[in-house]
């Protein structure tokens, strides 16, 4: 049996899945927490992938490994492959200013042509250039600017600091894939390139791309192809908690969390997944430009080489959290009630921006409840409503991504949430269609080890999912009543 491993390096935890590379069958599994906030020391994610990869079993009898990581978070690198500060992750609003000057500066159809988004707080260049304003010896002190995923691979490759790497800090052997380069707001999806200009509006400061010796200036990550191996170990490199990566293991492009969900869920033109996380996304994948001056959807890049257009939402999951948490019930006990109460909660709206929101791009906005009445304010009617506020959130992410073009065959609903009796219904009803739910699954994981298998043979394997459909019960008027609170 060939093995091959997957991670996914989330804002949550680490988790490493090993599978059977012919058939997809899971073969173990291991898992590892990661701090919270919006600003964490790139060591945690270090310490979890070596506790996450030691849970699993270790790799030493597997082929290859793919690392999927957690899009857009700043990894700044000082000449000798130190981290210079706490990475921002993608969830850190701090930028949001920033952003907006840079929108202003050359304007969204620009952004949207050169690179198929419109800047907002999320994304790696408006970090950057909060980091050049806010802090700039920190900013004088950056030769090399990565994201989690390339940071990750970087490292089990056996390259960082001389004191703890094998390989050395050679800042010219960071890589990446298109999908996580494609989030950095400084990436052409259709030229396939980093966008020079773009980089230095927002450090401040020349780049050069990892190998380019001829250049001069901060180092960007090399875009390796997504079939394509970054590179295979010549050496045994120890990792934290006792694991090791061993010589012979070949280390795959990686890529983005949400492209990892997307070849891992096999999805393919007219798929489109919303992903219920802490945070939500509706996801497709297409072949076809994307480009929307709104800056509702994002025109990421996939890890096929296709496109992968995109809507984020900062709440998702989190809203069951903090409802549950004020109701004193967990996931299934808010379930059971928002089932007690009826489709629209009876005019009960939560417009859920708990921590502000990026779709709408609204980075200061706090959550409402509107429709209070002696009848619908009880259990139930909240727990309905918290559910529903969630789901039409994404509804109006679906509607977004249908309007440049995507066609929409099937929906897939993934994520800890889609577990929800109470969530598969009112998704059935917000969205106005079937609704496919895969079998629970590590599906970022699982896509970055089809992936490696991908390097290390040749050939994308086909892996089955198994799915259940909710029959569609569309109840259009629970989303005009969202969307008229949350004008």
């Amino acid at each position: 049996m060939t093995m091959v491993a997957g991670v996914d390096s989330s804002t949550q935890s680490c988790k490493v899945t090993i599978l059977d590379a012919d058939t997809g069958a899971v073969v173990r599994e291991g898992r590892a927490s990661h701090p919270d906030g919006t600003s964490v020391d790139p060591r945690h994610w270090w310490d979890a992938l070596g506790a996450a990869i030691a849970d699993a079993g270790g790799l030493a009898d597997v082929g290859a490994v793919a690392i999927a990581g957690q899009q857009h978070g700043m990894v700044a690198l000082d000449a000798d492959g130190r981290v210079v500060r706490d990475a921002l992750l993608w969830n850190d609003v701090r930028s949001a200013d920033a952003a907006a000057q840079m929108v202003e500066e050359l304007g969204r159809e620009a952004w949207v042509t050169r690179t198929g988004l419109v800047p907002v707080a999320s994304f790696t260049g408006t970090k950057l250039r909060w980091l050049r304003d806010a802090e700039p010896d920190d900013a004088g002190r950056v030769a090399a600017v990565a994201l989690p995923h390339d940071w990750l691979s970087w490292r089990l490759r056996g390259y960082g600091p001389a004191d703890e790497s094998p390989l050395g800090p050679d800042l010219d052997s960071l890589a990446t894939d298109a999908s996580d380069a494609s989030g950095t707001a400084y990436w052409d999806p259709v030229r396939r390139q980093y966008d020079p200009e773009l980089f230095e509006l927002a450090l401040g400061r020349r780049m050069r791309v990892a190998g380019d010796t001829e250049a001069s200036g901060v180092v960007v990550p090399r875009v390796v192809a997504h079939d394509e191996a970054m590179g295979t170990l010549d050496v045994d490199v120890a990792l934290p908690n006792g694991a090791v990566a061993p010589a012979g293991l070949v280390v795959a492009a990686g890529l983005g969390d949400n492209a990892g969900a997307a070849l891992g869920l096999g999805l393919g033109p007219g798929d489109v997944a919303v992903s219920l996380g802490t945070s939500g996304t509706v996801f497709g994948v297409t072949a076809t430009e994307v480009l929307d001056p709104s800056g509702t959807v994002a025109g990421f890049a996939d890890g096929t080489g296709s496109r992968l257009p995109i809507v984020t939402t900062l709440n998702a999951a989190r809203v069951l959290e903090v409802i549950g948490g004020l109701l004193g019930v967990d996931h299934d006990a808010l379930g059971e009630l928002a089932l007690q109460a009826p489709a629209g909660a009876d005019g009960l709206v939560l417009v859920p921006y708990f921590v502000g929101e990026r779709t709408p791009n609204r980075p200061d906005a706090t959550a409402s409840l509107l429709g209070m009445t002696p009848g619908t304010t009880d259990r139930p009617h909240l727990a309905r409503a918290a559910v529903e506020g969630m789901l039409c959130a994404l509804a109006d992410g679906l509607a977004a991504v249908e309007d440049t073009g995507v066609t929409v065959s099937r929906l897939l609903l993934i994520g800890g949430a889609a577990r929800n009796e109470a969530v598969r219904t009112v998704a059935a009803q917000v969205f106005g269609r079937d609704v496919l739910i895969p079998d629970p699954g590590e599906y970022v994981a699982s896509g970055a080890a089809r992936q490696a298998a991908w390097a290390l043979t040749g050939a994308l394997p086909s892996w089955e999912i198994a799915t259940t459909t909710v029959p569609a019960d569309p109840h259009p008027e629970v989303l005009e009543q969202y969307r008229a609170a949350a004008r």
